[in-house]
């Protein structure tokens, strides 16, 4: 088995955040405390782990060497043989368990999630097909316990969405949906196609850390602001008073556009949120770019110009062309069933990061069904 990194600029930063939070001030700063808090006891189970790596490997080397041994009592011997397997499978764990621990978390990780799904080639097609993948992330979210809040919408005539923006709330939510940000593609046969040919659409999603007003700072006189009615079905509230909200940041040109609600007041504060998990993580691309220069594979980078994925309705499958993943289970993905290609996606981000922590070349991974 290969050997693991040094453990000791980790024993050293474990003792630093000790020091750190023996001093008399340290909870004197609520939000810091709280990170080094977390840091310390991420890297206290990292060196734990790695210690009883050390144990387990000592104990192999006892038994295989008493194996050896034909002077050996033979019930002893027999004992050795029984727990033999059971040592190395442990010892296998922990070696992946503390490369795992050894790779730096992202720091937006934890963080809820803001999501924004737009129509792109296709029409009605990828408007309802829009749709379709903002169930697909609601059912998704259902099922892992998170919270859905809609922020903003714009409708296409035929019941799908131009543009869908919802907040997601709950454990480790950008951790698992920051795969799903780029453009995904769907073929099928359109319920308004007479000659029965497939179409190809496409609809663009990008994944949002939600980011708090700490986070960002933005200058109200960089700002645009301007209200106006709502319009489209709405009834009595929505678009007959002026509660839409368009925000325009001039440094970046960004727009956002929320109309949702009847209140003015909350549209403001929706589309301040949006305005600011867009530039968090438009500063947070910029960092990752500078750092992926040397990178010649990039895994959930958000690149929204690549094509990320195919949904193929006639062959009942969904391919994930970034690792060259394909499952024959379309229906039971668009209601929800995205752990497959989440975890996936999370191992291959692993196997590089690991291969850049251990200076060792990229694993050959299986590509699997790569097709068009």
């Amino acid at each position: 088995m290969d050997q693991l990194p040094d453990i000791a600029p980790f024993q050293r930063r474990l003792d630093e955040l000790d020091a750190q939070m023996a001093e008399p001030s340290f909870y004197a700063n609520a939000r810091r405390a709280a990170d080094v808090t977390r840091e310390q006891q991420r890297t206290r189970a990292l060196v734990d782990d790695y210690r009883d790596y050390e144990q387990v490997g000592r104990e192999l080397d006892e038994h295989r060497a008493l194996l050896k041994d034909v002077r050996a009592d033979a019930d002893l011997r027999a004992l050795a043989e029984l727990e033999l397997p059971e040592l190395e499978a442990r010892r296998v764990a922990l070696h992946e368990q503390v490369l795992r621990a050894m790779i730096p978390p992202e720091p937006s990780d934890s963080r809820n999630t803001v999501m924004e799904i737009r129509a792109g080639a296709g029409g009605d097609e990828a408007s309802l097909f829009a749709a379709e993948l903002y169930r697909m992330f609601v059912r998704y979210a259902e099922g892992r316990g998170w919270k859905v809040q809609p922020m903003s919408s714009s409708g296409s005539d035929r019941g799908g969405f131009k543009e869908v923006i919802f907040l997601i709330t709950g454990t480790d939510v950008y951790k698992r949906l920051k795969y799903e940000s780029g453009v995904h593609r769907v073929q099928r046969i359109p319920v308004t196609e007479a000659n029965g040919r497939i179409h190809t659409s496409t609809v663009t999603v990008a994944v949002l850390p939600e980011a708090e007003e700490v986070d960002i700072h933005i200058d109200p006189q960089e700002l645009d602001i301007t209200v106006q009615r709502a319009s489209g079905p709405g009834g009595q509230g929505v678009n007959t008073t002026d509660s839409a909200v368009r925000i325009i940041h001039r440094p970046t040109g960004l727009i956002v556009f929320c109309a949702d609600d009847r209140s003015q007041i909350k549209n403001k504060a929706r589309a301040m949120a949006v305005l600011r998990s867009r530039l968090l993580k438009l500063k947070e691309d910029e960092e990752r770019a500078r750092y992926a220069a040397q990178r010649k594979t990039q895994i959930g980078t958000g690149d929204r110009s690549e094509r990320i994925r195919t949904y193929n309705f006639p062959q009942n499958r969904v391919t994930d062309h970034r690792i060259g993943l394909t499952l024959y289970s379309l229906p039971q993905v668009m209601e929800g069933a995205l752990d497959p290609l989440i975890e996936a996606l999370q191992r291959a981000e692993f196997e590089e990061k690991l291969a850049e922590l251990t200076g060792g070349p990229l694993p050959v991974r299986v590509r699997a069904g790569d097709e068009d």
